[in-house]
């Protein structure tokens, strides 16, 4: 069992930056991936982000490639998501998460999920 707390969000105009972080505790997740997600009202959840828990290889959903980056911190069991150029369209609930699929991209490869944070942008 893994806990998953995620900070950071908060209002930002747009063309700004903000920095997510998700901090991990509980049954090691060595050899795991962990990834972003977002889901604004209505519409599906979205892969956003994702890397390599020991490796650090990173790979990304199409709408923010360019512009966010997700990282880790081992030594801090910590993942990070940096955001620039920052759209109205970003405006979402970002969830992070942890599962065992190598690339994974669908919420159904993730099992243990943060209660998510609030990110709006502004014009």
């Amino acid at each position: 069992q893994v806990q998953l707390v995620e900070s950071g969000g908060g209002l930002v105009q747009a063309g700004g930056s903000l920095r997510l972080s998700c901090a991990a505790s509980g049954r090691t997740f060595g050899g795991s991936v962990m990834g972003w997600f977002r889901q604004a009202p209505g519409k599906e959840r979205e892969f956003v982000a994702g890397i390599m828990w020991t490796g650090g290889s990173t790979y990304y959903g199409d709408s923010v490639k360019g512009r966010f980056t997700i990282s880790r911190d081992k030594t801090k069991s910590t993942v990070y998501l940096q955001m620039n150029s920052l759209k109205l369209e970003d405006t979402a609930i970002y969830y992070c998460a942890v599962g065992t699929v190598f690339w994974g991209r669908t919420s159904s490869d993730f099992g243990s999920w943060g209660q998510g944070t609030q990110v709006t942008v502004s014009s």
